[in-house]
């Protein structure tokens, strides 16, 4: 039974991952700042006769992250796979844009794959190696987002460290990939008040060539993908996975 840990995994793209991880057998670490709701998907994932465990994680704490790892070694050894989703998109002006709101940023959706990369790492390679799966976005590889734009920033810097990482730890038997996800249905995006919105969200339907907005599931299931035997020659890439709208804006 493979050991996965998962950022962000109380809702979202998070919450479909570990249910997918789960259904294929693996044990399942869920880890949130939302205490409430990763629990609730720990408990889901148990009632349904699969294997998981909640941790409570705040990605922007060094220690936070340290101790998660530890505990979660000390009691099932090295983790098998890091799936590092958790991620904030915050709306803010330009004008707006202060140091800390920046920083906040960087610190959640990049320096936060490090806290878990760096003490999870060393067990993962005497364990025979392992893969990390990272979460990137559109506007990360391709698009500039408006009064995004720590957003973007950050989402761009995951494609850097997937790269970097990959080739750092490839000979050591650790794949590093990402995943750079369109328009998917999140509190994310539903959020009037950070990204689309529900209307915004369905209008998107209209230029995507598939013609439909993203669900969570269908990230999970490259995600799960990643993570398998099956990847096992592809490493350092960023797949994006967004219904054909990259390529179909003309």
């Amino acid at each position: 039974m493979r050991t996965v840990l998962i950022t962000g995994a109380g809702i979202g793209i998070g919450r479909a991952t570990a249910k997918a991880f789960a259904q294929a057998g693996d044990r399942v670490i869920v880890t949130d700042v939302l205490d409430a709701e990763g629990k609730a998907v720990a408990a889901e994932i148990e009632a349904e006769g699969g294997t998981a465990e909640f941790h409570a994680l705040d990605v922007t704490s060094t220690d936070n992250a340290a101790a998660v790892v530890a505990a979660v070694e000390a009691a099932h050894g090295a983790i098998d796979i890091l799936v590092l989703n958790a991620g904030i998109a915050h709306k803010v002006p330009l004008a707006e844009l202060t140091d800390a709101k920046w920083d906040h940023t960087f610190e959640v959706d990049l320096k936060g794959m490090l806290r878990l990369v760096r003490p999870a790492v060393p067990a993962m390679v005497e364990n025979g190696g392992g893969a990390v799966v990272c979460l990137s976005s559109i506007m990360g590889v391709a698009y500039g987002w408006d009064e995004h734009v720590a957003y973007s920033a950050a989402k761009s810097g995951v494609v850097g460290f997937v790269r970097g990482l990959a080739v750092e730890l490839a000979r050591k038997g650790v794949r590093v990939n990402g995943i750079a996800p369109g328009y998917i249905r999140t509190a994310q995006a539903l959020s009037e008040q950070h990204s689309l919105g529900p209307e915004g969200l369905e209008k998107a339907a209209d230029f995507i060539p598939m013609g439909r907005v993203g669900e969570p599931e269908d990230i999970a299931d490259v995600i799960t993908f990643l993570a398998s035997p099956s990847a096992r020659y592809l490493t350092g890439q960023v797949l994006t996975v967004d219904g054909g709208l990259l390529v179909g804006r003309y």
